[in-house]
């Protein structure tokens, strides 16, 4: 058997994949929770068991989806935001680059049902540079200095719930995200109550 067959399998296995989630993000961001898995094989040009192969179900579309859509758009605002010197900002526009997306692809949030979707390790590593610009943003007098660890996901989620409240495709959410800003801040910062315990993971 030549060498080159595995090599082509494995190519045409990536450009399928490829296929399937732009496909995917096509199929989710026009119909929501009403996507259909064999509509989005029809549009991919590939056959469902070929979907079924790559994405057992439509919760690991869903992750890939949004995996494809954070790298392309949040991941390079994280970048510049850790090389940036004023943590503050820099903090600011990673939430700025988040919510843009996830009221981009509510449709597809929608489609998954549920953030737990994402994959764990991914908000973990989100959720952990996320926490490195506030201590740092902290230690430059830009964030109040009570913010804990478990009120960056507590406030990405309540951030998020706007969405279900404005108009689809609206920036309506940027003024919560404004109103959030001056809350992170310290100048005339009230003192917060303790934290509640987690009861559900993030």
């Amino acid at each position: 058997m030549s060498t080159e067959s595995p090599r082509r399998l494995r190519s045409d296995a990536a450009r399928n994949s490829e296929r399937l989630v732009g496909a995917a993000r096509e199929v989710f961001a026009e119909q929501g929770p009403d996507a259909r898995l064999d509509e989005i094989a029809r549009r991919a040009g590939v056959g469902v068991a070929t979907l079924y192969r790559r994405f057992p179900d439509k919760a690991v579309l869903v992750r890939a989806v949004l995996d494809q859509a954070f790298h392309e758009r949040v991941a390079p605002v994280i970048e510049e935001a850790v090389q940036e010197e004023d943590a503050g900002s820099g903090l600011i526009a990673v939430l700025d680059a988040t919510m843009s997306l996830l009221a981009s692809e509510y449709n597809t949030l929608s489609a998954a049902g549920d953030l737990g979707v994402l994959a764990m390790d991914s908000r973990e590593a989100f959720f952990g540079q996320i926490m490195d610009l506030v201590r740092r943003a902290q230690e430059e007098g830009a964030v109040r200095e009570d913010l804990e660890p478990e009120d960056v996901p507590r406030i990405m989620i309540m951030l998020t719930s706007v969405l279900v409240t404005v108009e689809r495709g609206s920036e309506g959410w940027r003024r919560y995200l404004a109103l959030l800003s001056d809350g992170l801040s310290p100048e005339a910062a009230r003192p917060l109550p303790s934290p509640p315990p987690v009861v559900r993971p993030f």
